[in-house]
């Protein structure tokens, strides 16, 4: 396993939400805006629950290309449960290509950093945050760095 993977797996034991609703989809999605406004940031910010998209923001910078992105990352998690950075890192440190080896149309799925599970203690995955506009580690670590803080953990 690649310490990038036992990172990830890590990080998705310990950002998990007691409760998520619309208020707590609010409260993440202005802290991403935020911190993206801040940094002046090109991106797009998805927070879905059960298939419904409770947060959508688009900052300056950010095109229609990147609410492509955005579903589909979330789609991995979706169907993974997983944040879709874990996701493309399995299939890398077998060897393999998520894109061809997941025998799942690109055109839907993305296992491409940036989009997190919303984990639910003692429920698991209902849904995703995601964000679409850098590198897809930057994407996936700006959605670490701001869960961290609103959740009070270090996920290292």
């Amino acid at each position: 396993m690649t310490e990038l993977l036992s990172e990830l797996e890590r990080q998705e034991r310990q950002l998990v939400f007691d409760t998520f609703d619309e208020s707590t989809a609010w409260t993440v999605g202005v802290a991403l805006r935020d911190a993206g406004l801040a940094a002046g940031l090109p991106i797009a910010i998805s927070i879905r629950r059960n298939g419904q998209e409770l947060f959508h923001a688009a900052l300056p910078g950010a095109s229609a290309d990147n609410d492509g992105w955005l579903a589909r990352k979330a789609a991995v998690v979706d169907r993974y449960g997983q944040s879709s950075l874990r996701v493309g890192e399995t299939f890398r440190s077998r060897g393999q290509s998520f894109d061809t080896d997941s025998r799942l149309d690109t055109a839907t799925y993305a296992a491409h950093g940036g989009a997190f599970p919303i984990l639910i203690r003692s429920t698991g995955c209902i849904g995703s945050i995601a964000v679409s506009g850098l590198p897809q580690l930057d994407d996936h670590q700006l959605v670490i760095d701001t869960l961290e803080k609103l959740l009070g953990q270090r996920s290292v």
